[in-house]
């Protein structure tokens, strides 16, 4: 095992050992551990009272955090030409179809999201060998299949995320960044949060929100009081 660093063992000092911290709090102490000298992004992990293995208790969706993510998301556009105008306006980075269907195939993927149209997916399909183990596949439930490709770039540049439970039941996903307020970082914490909550399944059974935790890159995680969500 290896030892904990000088600032490791600062961070765990200032969290209150089997401690559950209010949102509120929780986006605090975030804070005050976090000793990177980069931007850290703040991350959640949302333990659910699912079975992840049952089609009608996989959890999935999107969210448009208030605040954004605070990081600057790299859209590539595969579209027919009718449509390219409408993506560089809206802000997408890259732009094309064929030349960068190419480009995948040789193992070029240095985006964040890729938005397509539903005619274009017949082409996109090959590539989810390449595309799926990165999460960059389109997928019309987190609308990056879409015939308004245009909205589609508006929203991710925003903020917009997609997030899915994990084969253990937990949703992991980056909410913002360090540098935000503590106020911001607990309005994208709530939203994403009251998101999960409003994707329960119906065949969901028990406790649904089991355990929640916030932390930044290289923070111990901050356990919060899941009865806090509604203050």
């Amino acid at each position: 095992m290896s030892k904990l660093t000088k600032n490791q063992k600062l961070a765990l000092s200032k969290i209150e050992p089997g401690k559950a911290y209010t949102l509120a709090e929780a986006a605090e102490k975030v804070k005050e551990i976090t000793y990177t000298k980069f931007d850290s992004s703040l991350d959640i992990d949302v333990r659910l009272g699912v079975d992840p293995r049952k089609a009608n208790q996989m959890v999935r969706g999107v969210v448009s955090l208030p605040h954004g993510t605070g990081k600057q998301v790299r859209v590539l556009v595969l579209c027919n030409p009718d449509a390219e105008a409408a993506a560089k306006e809206a802000g997408a980075d890259y732009v094309g179809l064929d030349e960068y269907i190419q480009k995948i195939k040789g193992g070029w993927t240095d985006v964040d999201v890729i938005i397509t149209q539903p005619a274009i997916m017949g082409k996109i399909g090959p590539l989810g060998r390449i595309l799926g183990p990165r999460g960059l596949m389109p997928n019309p439930k987190s609308g990056t299949v879409t015939m308004d490709v245009a909205k589609a770039v508006k929203e991710v540049k925003q903020g917009k995320i997609d997030f899915k439970v994990d084969k253990t039941g937990i949703v992991h996903a980056s909410i913002g960044k360090v540098s935000f307020s503590p106020e911001a970082m607990t309005d994208n914490a709530r939203e994403f949060i009251n998101t999960l909550i409003k994707l329960k399944p119906a065949t969901a059974k028990g406790t649904y929100i089991k355990s929640i935790y916030l932390s930044s890159t290289m923070s111990p995680g901050v356990k919060v009081d899941t009865k806090s969500i509604a203050e």
